[in-house]
């Protein structure tokens, strides 16, 4: 029995304590080129170690419509993680949203709309 109650303690230790150390992105940087079609993001999200935690998913909406989900199997760095896609249908005064997603736990959206 004291075994089990020990093994319970540390076990809710544990997780506490990984928790702690998971967070969402701080912020995402996105720009639109009318010219290009290009949209790139740039997603803060600072960690230590960029293979254990890190940005594992990016989608893009367009008005609303999911237009990219791209899956993502390390963090470029330990401050942020650089994305770049082409969005060919969007026109002047279209939102385009930028979803990113941490490995652990939360995730950040930020929206722009098309010049």
């Amino acid at each position: 029995m004291k075994n089990i109650f020990v093994f319970i303690l540390f076990f809710s230790f544990t997780m506490m304590c990984s928790d702690a150390y998971a967070h969402p992105p701080s912020d995402i940087k996105i720009e639109h080129s009318s010219a290009s079609r290009m949209l790139t993001a740039i997603v803060t999200h600072s960690v230590s170690d960029p293979v254990k935690h890190f940005i594992s998913k990016i989608d893009i909406w367009l008005n609303g419509k999911e237009v990219i989900s791209h899956e993502i199997s390390r963090q470029d760095n330990e401050k942020y993680q650089f994305a770049g896609y082409l969005i060919p249908d969007a026109k002047p005064g279209d939102t385009i949203s930028v979803e990113a997603y941490c490995s652990i736990s939360g995730k950040l959206r930020k929206d722009i709309k098309v010049k």
